[in-house]
């Protein structure tokens, strides 16, 4: 109950309590976008988060969690059409990239590359590879 609420709280103030909070939401940007390329349940993917965040964070269970629940944040955004969709995911992402060039260095392809195993659709599976070609692109190009 008190984590829970700790979580929330940071939710909530995440701009001034977390440490590097740009870079957090950087990545829960790009794992967003790898998640969320296909209409395909997600359950599979949710797994991979968790292994991808605790990968990323392997000695910060709690930054770990809050990589997490941003991602399901912006999921949720975009699929309730409250302010974000995927073309402005991808916009998004662009500027960043352009204005922090050091986000790069965020950009794992090899981690994204997990959620290939989620795609059972040939067509979306192409797709994912798009995606994962415009990252890096991305992360080449500057």
């Amino acid at each position: 109950m008190i984590g829970r609420a700790k979580r929330r709280i940071t939710k909530m103030f995440r701009e001034f309590l977390v440490y590097h909070g740009d870079s957090l939401r950087f990545r829960a940007k790009i794992l967003t976008l790898a998640i969320t390329s296909d209409k395909q349940e997600y359950s599979c993917k949710f797994q991979m988060l968790e292994k991808i965040a605790k990968i990323t964070y392997p000695y910060d269970y709690n930054r770990a969690q809050l990589l997490v629940e941003t991602v399901k944040e912006y999921i949720d955004k975009i699929e309730d059409h409250n302010g974000l969709n995927f073309e402005h995911l991808i916009l998004s992402i662009e500027k960043e990239v352009k204005e922090t060039k050091r986000f790069t260095q965020k950009i794992d392809l090899t981690l994204l590359e997990l959620f290939e195993s989620c795609i059972q659709n040939k067509e979306d599976l192409a797709f994912f590879k798009k995606v994962l070609r415009f990252l890096e692109q991305l992360k080449i190009g500057t």
